[in-house]
């Protein structure tokens, strides 16, 4: 069926249909205490969900801003900020009106969000900007020669205050009119998937803050918490079936579902100085020491997640569920797998049961998770998923073959992109694309220095990942 056609269906099914808004709300607004930054389906699939679900939801509304577009924004705002929540299993779909999202805001209208950063009432930030969004070069440091940083460092030292464009900037600009109003305290919830996360989002904001004023760096530096997460629930892109889906079931027009898995998990550590809501109410578990929760997603989940991507692309699928199914992906996750268990001892960490869960999860063949779109970002996503493993098992006197072998898949799927003269999605895409065009004697430490680069040097990676290029392809 060509797409028009399906539109022209669509059109037909829901033109006497009302149009989710307002008028579905069953209760007042709650007042926004919480203030979100990188307004997408994953947000609203579980920062937002969570929120609706504590015991305490009608105290703590939720102001979200766009990152790089404001199309999400006033798709939702043109709803009230309401849509469907879409649980889809191999058994069937659940749907569900979420409400706790009161205001959508393009995230370029810097004044409001300023306004919102330096109400007292709000509590919290939380963040869903990618692992890319916080500016950090390979030290681990904010990246100040980075064009989209030094810009927003400039825009910032402007006597009037310019307008900043990162989301890491916005955040900047905001916390500096909290600093100005006088309103004390807040929470800042990192919820990316990155290793110590909210250590990560306090040196990217401390960083750009020292580089436009020191005065202000120390005032975050004393009022402003940092709280690590680890979260989870796969929610792919929306579809227009989708829509048409939650047409048929509920009876409205909702123009911005999300489907999502049924699973979901919400680790958090760290103080919350001016209040949060009950989210404990929902499932979502607060710890002392979140390291070992944090590492076991980022490597069980995301790096299988990654490895599936490259290697699945590879071999011409094109979702988790279709490559989970491949013998040879399917094998190569096991491995890695292995590999990632000898380092997650904590107890209570359940290993054999989590990766179960996983595998379950990916096989739901109901949620479309595209490779295209996990495969992006690469060279920062890796940096996270593979070399920790890759590094403690070598430290061991293991070869590390399982996280190598991601790594060989990245190269080869970053070769196989610029071969095809299709667009590599990365923030180190130029320099990846040129290193990618050399021979194997140099694309390969080329390509190992950025992500790590002392993994270049070592001879003993080198010529490991040398020898697994070419797993997933035919050489």
């Amino acid at each position: 069926m060509s797409s028009a056609v399906h539109q022209n269906g669509a059109n037909l099914r829901t033109a006497t249909l009302p149009r989710l808004g307002s008028s579905q709300r069953t209760a007042p607004k709650p007042p926004v205490r919480i203030v979100h930054l990188g307004l997408g389906a994953f947000h609203r699939s579980h920062q937002a969900w969570y929120t609706q679900h504590a015991g305490d939801a009608a105290e703590w509304g939720i102001a979200a801003f766009t990152g790089r577009r404001p199309d999400a924004a006033v798709a939702l705002a043109e709803q009230d900020g309401l849509y469907t929540v879409v649980e889809r299993s191999d058994s069937g779909d659940t749907f569900e009106l979420i409400t706790s999202i009161v205001e959508a805001v393009d995230g370029a209208d810097v004044g409001r969000l300023a306004e919102l950063l330096a109400a007292p009432a709000t509590a919290v930030v939380t963040l869903t900007i990618t692992e890319a969004g916080y500016g950090l070069g390979r030290d681990g440091e904010l990246d100040t020669s980075a064009p989209a940083v030094a810009s927003d460092i400039a825009e910032l030292g402007k006597p009037d205050v310019g307008t900043p464009s990162t989301p890491l900037g916005r955040l900047v600009l905001g916390l500096a009119a909290r600093r100005s109003a006088g309103n004390g305290p807040i929470a800042v919830v990192c919820c990316d998937n990155l290793a110590d996360n909210g250590a990560v989002a306090r040196r990217a904001v401390l960083g750009m803050a020292h580089a436009v004023d020191a005065g202000l760096a120390d005032w975050i530096g004393a009022n402003a918490s940092f709280v690590s997460t680890s979260v989870d629930r796969i929610t792919p892109r929306t579809t227009p079936s989708d829509v048409d889906a939650v047409s048929a079931a509920c009876g409205y027009l909702d123009e911005s579902p999300v489907v999502t898995e049924p699973f979901r998990n919400w680790v958090l550590s760290g103080d919350f100085p001016a209040g949060r809501p009950q989210w404990e109410d929902a499932g979502a578990m607060f710890v002392a020491e979140i390291e070992p929760y944090e590492n076991r997603k980022l490597w069980l989940l995301n790096g299988a997640h990654s490895l599936l991507a490259y290697a699945g692309r590879l071999r011409g699928h094109a979702t988790v569920a279709e490559a989970l199914a491949d013998t040879k992906c399917r094998a190569a996750v096991e491995a890695f797998w292995d590999e990632a268990a000898e380092h997650l001892t904590t107890p209570g960490l359940d290993i054999p049961a989590y990766r179960a869960a996983l595998l379950e999860r990916f096989g739901n063949s109901r949620i479309a998770h595209h490779l295209s779109q996990i495969a992006m970002d690469g060279s920062t996503k890796l940096r996270l998923r593979a070399l920790p493993v890759l590094q403690a098992e070598r430290a061991a006197g293991r070869t590390g073959e399982g996280a190598a072998r991601m790594i060989a898949a990245w190269m080869d799927y970053v070769s196989a992109t610029v071969a095809a003269s299709e667009e590599l999605a990365d923030p180190l895409a130029d320099e990846a694309a040129r290193t990618a065009a050399l021979p194997v004697s140099e694309r390969v430490p080329g390509l190992l220095r950025l992500l790590d680069p002392q993994l270049a040097d070592d001879m003993g990676v080198t010529s490991l990942v040398v020898g697994l290029l070419g797993t997933f392809t035919d050489r």
